[in-house]
This record gives C-alpha cells, structure tokens and sequence, in this order.
C-alpha cells in the first residue's frame, strides 16, 4: 500500500504544480496579452484542477485540516463538497470549451460565426450559470457524508480512512442519480457533438491545404494545434469520467467500497487534471515562448 500512496502523492504533486504553472501563464497572458476568449475558460479548469487534485486523492486537504485540529465530520463534509463541485465544474468548463472552439473556428459561411463576436458576453453568463448550479447542486454532499463511526451499527458505507457515506432513501438516491446521469449525459453529447464538428471542419482545411499545396502553412496554424489539443482533451475526459462514474455508481448501489477499487478510481480522478495542464503547456506556443524567455 505504501507504493500505491506514493504513486497517487507523485500525481499529486505532479498535476499541482503543471497546473500552477499553467494557471501563472494563463493570468499573465489574460492581464497582460492579448487574451483569447478560450483562455478565460481554461483560466478557471487550471484552478478547478488545482483543487480537484488536493481534494481528489484525500491525500492533501485532509493533512492541512489535521494540522488545523478540525472535527473529522468537517474534514469529510468540506473536502467531499469542494470535490464534487471541483468536478461538476470540471465537466461543465470542458465543455464549454469544446462549445466555444467549434465557434472560433467555424467557417465564415456557418451559422454559428454570428456568435463569435459575442463570446466573451455569453461567457460571463454561462459562468454564472455554471458556478451556480454546480455549488447548489452539490450541496446534498452535506448531509450524507460525515465522519465514520461504526458500519455495523448505522450501516455507513467507509470510503476514506475517516469518512463514510450514510444511507439515504431510495427516492433521494434515484433523484440525485437521475439528475446527475442527465446532466453527464447531456453534456458529454454536446462535447461529442462539437468535437465531431470540429473534426469535420480540420478534414476540410487539410483537404483544401492539400488542394492548395500549402501544407506547411496548415501545420503552422495556432488555431488547428489549438484544435487537436481540446479533441484530445474531450475524448480523455469523456474516458476517465466515465470510468470514474461507473465505479461510484456500482460501489453506492452494492453499498461496498473495495480498498483496491477505491485506490483506482481515485487515481482516475486525477488523471485528468494532472494530464490536461501538461498537454496544454507543450501545445500552446504562446507558453513555450514566455518559458524561453524565462
């Protein structure tokens, strides 16, 4: 278990600090360059991430709540809220991103090209809207989870060293699942549908550039790398959510956590925002022109 630790400490530490990075680079070229409006978004996933990970593998937000001497029925309620926010945040900015790319990069003769001088102004109300949902949501997280005491007197189900999910209704468990199944579901097909759209149109510009002999010019462009950089990006979250979704949803329905499948998923949980900082960093060459710099 010790090299199963060290290894979620290392992805830790490892997507912290690329995302800290990230998140540096990100404020600077939005105070300081001219920004675009993707950047706004991925601004805020770099922080949400950041988050996602000191809280993910209840590994660091439980350390600084030891060292402040906070009741362990705190620990468990802040630190499983601020998560599941962190990652219904996490899926809604996603896509969003994917939204806003297929909008910047649609053709001039597409229907979409009259939103793309209005992007920042819907932003600001599609944060608003997102922030809001996701922190009211979520809120359930306070009243079934708490400190663990003893299973087989109150039928908690343990998932941390100090924390446990209580029982709840079947009625709120079908309700909370409902809207959580129709919120992923809705959202993963938006990502997928603009992430066909986008495909469609880069298979178009490459068969142009083809047509035009001007392939090196194709490879060159900011926007296409952009591109390819959040398709990969969409397909690898709609991966690990999925996995992560269906292990929580088998582990609340047969009401057991294994020790084992607990340790993977919180690696899944991760996964992600350890690996998106790092993709973002070697394909934006806005940042790898300020890293030489510096």
């Amino acid at each position: 278990m010790s090299l199963i630790k060290n290894i979620l400490y290392f992805q830790s530490v490892l997507g912290a600090l690329a995302n800290m990075c990230l998140l540096f680079f990100y404020t600077f070229i939005i105070l300081v360059h001219r920004s675009k409006p993707t950047d706004l978004i991925s601004c805020q996933m770099t922080f949400i991430h950041i988050v996602m990970v000191l809280t993910g593998g209840d590994i660091w937000l439980t350390d600084v709540f030891e060292s402040l001497n906070f009741e362990n029925d705190f620990k468990c309620k802040a630190t499983f809220y601020i998560n599941r926010v962190m990652r219904g945040l996490s899926i809604c900015l996603t896509c969003l991103l994917s939204v806003f790319q297929a909008v910047t990069i649609c053709p001039s003769t597409s229907l979409l090209t009259k939103f793309k001088h209005k992007l920042k102004k819907y932003m600001i109300y599609a944060f608003l809207l997102i922030w809001s949902f996701n922190l009211s949501f979520s809120s359930y997280q306070i009243f079934f989870v708490g400190a663990f005491t003893n299973m087989s007197v109150s039928n908690q189900m343990k998932v941390t060293k100090y924390c446990s999910l209580f029982p709840m209704n079947y009625i709120t468990r079908a309700l909370i699942l409902t809207v959580t199944v129709s919120r992923d579901v809705f959202l993963v097909g938006v990502m997928l549908t603009t992430s066909t759209y986008m495909v469609i149109i880069l298979f178009r510009h490459q068969r142009q550039c083809k047509h035009l002999h001007s392939i090196s010019h194709m490879r060159a462009s900011p926007e296409k790398r952009a591109t390819q950089t959040i398709l990969l990006l969409v397909v690898f979250f709609v991966v690990m959510y999925w996995v992560d979704f269906i292990i929580s949803c088998t582990s609340v329905q047969l009401w057991k956590y294994d020790p084992v499948i607990l340790t993977v998923q919180k690696f899944v949980i991760n996964a992600y925002p350890t690996i998106t900082p790092l993709l973002q960093i070697s394909s934006d060459n806005r940042i790898i022109n300020m890293m030489k710099n510096l």
